[in-house]
């Protein structure tokens, strides 16, 4: 009987810890992205990560000093993106894009992407729904 509660203490344990560390892990826009530092990049995209809870799109873009800086936009979950038809076959590696956004509140190179528009013409939306980020149709648009 003693065993038997010890491994189910030990079961809750960890179950309670992972749910902890996966609360921790996930937060709220305007805990880490400045929705009046709107930012727009024409860039080629060098690296995506299909992570959870957040997929990452590396953009390579030429700087105000003609270097080329890379800049790591977060998007919403993969499952999400696949909805809207963002996919590993919609946006490759190498493909020039531009991409919307809000920058990281620390001023490094990072952001939260808004829209990703192709060279075609479409506009692919980025963001996860409730995150607390600004709801207005563009990043310039000013605040309602």
């Amino acid at each position: 009987m003693r065993t038997k509660f010890t491994v189910v203490l030990a079961g809750m344990a960890v179950v309670l810890a992972g749910a902890v560390a996966s609360l921790q892990a996930h937060h709220a826009f305007s805990a880490e992205f400045d929705s009046e530092k709107p930012v727009t990049f024409k860039g080629t995209i060098s690296k995506m990560e299909w992570t959870n809870p957040h997929v990452w799109l590396h953009l390579d873009v030429k700087g105000k000093n003609g270097q080329t800086e890379t800049w790591a936009f977060e998007a919403g979950t993969p499952t999400v993106l696949f909805r809207r038809g963002v996919t590993k076959e919609s946006v490759k590696i190498g493909m020039e894009v531009t991409v919307d956004g809000y920058q990281a509140k620390d001023g490094s190179h990072r952001a939260n992407g808004r829209d990703l528009k192709l060279t075609d013409g479409r506009t692919m939306f980025l963001g996860s729904t409730g995150t607390g980020a600004p709801y207005e149709l563009s990043p310039t648009a000013p605040p309602k």
